[in-house]
């Protein structure tokens, strides 16, 4: 549930969200997820936020394998927030914010 849906407001919702997208504990999705939040994370609507929050709560190893393509991206993750999140993994020459 919602930041919102439980009285709090989006921009709550949305440094919540950032927090976590920098500090899920494994190093390369830290790195991944910040870039996109920094990016991404002011202009996505709330379905994409609850998009968000939903990979946010898988795993970090299947979220990590997705990610580097050795596994598909199941359908219950595959929305364009993922495909966004793709594209600041691959990359060519990527800048870290560490």
């Amino acid at each position: 549930m919602s930041t919102a849906q439980n009285g709090g407001s989006s921009e709550a919702r949305r440094k919540q969200l950032l927090f976590r997208c920098q500090r899920r504990g494994f190093k390369e999705l830290d790195l991944i997820f910040g870039a996109f939040a920094r990016e991404h994370l002011d202009t996505l609507t709330a379905g994409e936020l609850d998009h968000l929050d939903l990979l946010l709560n898988a795993s970090d190893d299947d979220v990590y394998a997705w990610l580097r393509g050795y596994e598909a991206v199941p359908e219950r993750y595959a929305f364009p927030v993922f495909d966004k999140l793709k594209s600041v993994c691959d990359r060519k020459a990527p800048v870290w914010i560490v």
